[in-house]
């Protein structure tokens, strides 16, 4: 019974024991296995961030379980182990932040890192090799866009010619012309190409459309100026160079030739620009018909008129200093005329106005029989004939003396025997009458002209006025001799542009870049000039430059000099030039404008005025009077 007992007894003991395992096994083994099995299930995974996590875990306990190990023994040693396990730590740490951006860097080298790194490769390669294919697929649409954009060249805007460019100003405006004229272009580039490729079908077929367009297109400008069968010829040319496209297109060929025809248009360009420069100077240096005339027909009555009728009234005041007096050299009665009547009709008291005209011996019975029968109200005005200075000779005028020279004569007569029509544009300028005239070099003796005076305006007679002058008389010049406007801008117009500085004389006295300014309305201090002997420094360079070594040519180049550091600049709104040259002076700047000069070879009484600036200069002329009627002027 006690053995049964006993051995009752271990039973239930051993009974308990296992219950305490499986209870053990359950609470705390099962749940660990179950997770350290999810653990390895996981850590085989492609996700890369749970795998560097278990395993920093795993190495951090690791080493913490080896630095304690290490720390009972040595502590040096254990001070080493500290910062091993710091730096990987610290390893551990910037891995995760960078996301494994680079796994060149990591510490662990595992076969899911290795296989992303082998991916992430092969798609930078695959997208590097797109961005190449894509390059080239634009460069191919660049390049046909820039063919389509050459159909929109405007080869009729000089200084637009380009074949890449579309100017949006002709985008609407007469496209057909402007296609058929780029048609044309093209025609003649493939005609080319295709004899060189020795394609002589297409070249014919090409020829044959070409000629048909010109026909079509004739002389217009304008697309309603087109026939009908324009749109026809345009589709068929059209057809013919897509055709030429395809068989004969060589993109280095094509633009080998559009640069030759551009260099012969350049060309031709230059050569018109000769020609229109000789025929403009042409046109300048000659009268017209009409102002021939009503200088003959005066000049004739007025020399059919007795003495007494030919005296002007008023002639006390031409040397009173109070008045407001005007210095015009012309030979020209009608452009007189203008300028007179402009300031008599602008000016607010006319009685105090004075106007001393010099002109030719040919011209001065006109002029003086025109101001007779048209006095500038109750303006003083009085006439002279340059011929009748007998001081103004060649032995105290260097102007004088050098025109009489054999070789002024050669020069300016002769022009070196020239036959080319560039030589001859160049010395035709040269031998413009105003240069050769004392009428224009008179502006340097206003003081021997005018000794009674201390300030007088000179006016040229390409001008006109639109405003009161009288303040010109209260401008403080500071002891200046000359005011002027300026004309020099940002390079221009300086000295450096109208004489020589290669010559040591030149090169020693003036600054290049010096400030030139504007002949045509000046006024000057007569007692400054004097003081100052303005003539006598004129005189000076005139005679240095006998043989054109200083300048070439005109008054202005010998005014910068004589009056350099004795200029003093007036306001803009003054004096506005161009109108005889330039096509783009602003319209506002002219109407502001106090006088308005046109100085160039355009002048207003020519034909080949500019049409937008004339009527400012024929307002002032009276085409009903009877002289001017006669001679036909206002046809």
């Amino acid at each position: 019974m006690a053995l049964k007992r006993g051995l009752s007894g271990r039973n239930s003991g051993n009974v308990s024991c296992y219950s305490i395992v499986v209870l053990v096994f359950c609470s705390f083994l099962a749940p660990l296995i179950f997770f350290v099995g999810r653990g390895v299930y996981t850590s085989t995974s492609i996700d890369n961030n749970d795998f560097s996590t278990t395993t920093s875990k795993q190495v951090s306990s690791f080493v913490k379980e080896k630095i304690l190990a290490k720390s009972n023994t040595n502590n040096a040693e254990g001070n080493k182990w500290t910062q091993i396990a710091a730096n990987v730590r610290t390893e551990i740490s910037r891995g995760k932040q960078d996301d494994l951006v680079d796994d060149d860097h990591s510490q662990f080298h595992t076969p899911a890192i290795l296989a992303r790194r082998q991916l992430r490769e092969r798609r930078h390669e695959k997208r590097a090799a797109a961005l190449v294919k894509q390059d080239d697929e634009v460069t191919v649409k660049l390049e046909n866009a820039a063919l389509e954009r050459s159909k929109s060249v405007d080869s009729a805007v000089l200084g637009k010619y380009s074949i890449w460019r579309k100017e949006n100003e002709n985008e609407n405006t007469d496209s057909k012309v402007h296609l058929m004229r780029d048609q044309m272009i093209m025609a003649r580039v493939y005609i080319s190409i295709a004899t060189m490729k020795k394609n002589p079908g297409l070249a014919q077929e090409l020829q044959k459309q070409l000629k048909e367009s010109q026909r079509a297109l004739g002389e217009a400008m304008y697309d309603a100026d087109l026939t009908r069968s324009a749109h026809e010829k345009i589709k068929s040319m059209d057809q013919v160079l897509s055709k030429a496209k395809e068989q004969l297109y060589d993109c280095n060929l094509v633009t080998g030739k559009l640069r030759a025809i551009l260099q012969s248009a350049d060309e031709q360009v230059r050569s018109l620009k000769r020609q229109s420069t000789f025929l403009s100077q042409l046109a300048a240096k000659t009268i017209p018909n009409g102002i021939h005339c009503l200088s003959m027909r005066l000049a004739i009555d007025y020399y059919l008129l007795p003495p007494e009728k030919r005296k002007f009234p008023r002639s006390e005041n031409l040397e009173n200093p109070s008045l407001f007096h005007y210095a015009l050299f012309s030979d020209n009665v009608l452009a007189a005329s203008v300028v007179v009547n402009s300031t008599i009709m602008n000016a607010k008291e006319p009685a105090k106005h004075v106007f001393h005209l010099v002109t030719d011996k040919l011209n001065f019975g006109a002029m003086n029989m025109w101001f007779l029968l048209n006095p500038p109200g109750k303006a003083t005005i009085h006439v002279e004939n340059v011929d009748e200075f007998k001081w103004l000779n060649s032995s105290y005028c260097p102007v004088l003396r050098q025109l009489e020279s054999a070789a002024m004569k050669e020069y300016y007569f002769k022009g070196s025997h020239s036959t080319t029509l560039s030589a001859g544009s160049s010395n035709l300028k040269y031998r413009n009458p105003k240069y050769l005239s004392m009428l224009n070099h008179l502006r340097f003796y206003l003081p021997q002209i005018y000794p009674k005076l201390d300030k007088i305006l000179f006016l040229d007679d390409d001008i006109v006025v639109q405003k009161d002058l009288t303040g010109l008389w209260s401008v403080n010049l500071h002891e200046k001799v000359n005011g002027a406007v300026e004309t020099c801008g940002e390079s221009f117009h300086r000295f450096d542009k109208y004489l020589n500085f290669s010559n040591p004389h030149i090169a020693k006295n003036f600054d290049p870049n010096a400030c030139g300014w504007a002949y045509g309305m000046n006024i000057f201090d007569l007692k400054e000039w004097k003081k100052r002997d303005i003539t006598g420094i004129y005189h000076k360079w005139q005679n240095m430059n006998e043989d054109r070594v200083l300048w070439k040519l005109g008054t202005l180049p010998p005014g910068l000099m004589t009056f350099y550091g004795l200029t003093h600049p007036l306001d803009k709104s003054w004096h506005v030039l161009g109108l005889g040259y330039s096509p783009s002076i602003d319209g506002s700047e002219i109407e502001n404008a106090a006088v308005i000069h046109y100085n160039g070879n355009m002048k207003p009484w020519l034909e080949l005025a500019m049409t937008k600036y004339k009527s400012y200069w024929t307002k002032y002329i009276k085409f009903d009077h009877p002289y001017i009627r006669a001679c036909k002027l206002g046809e």
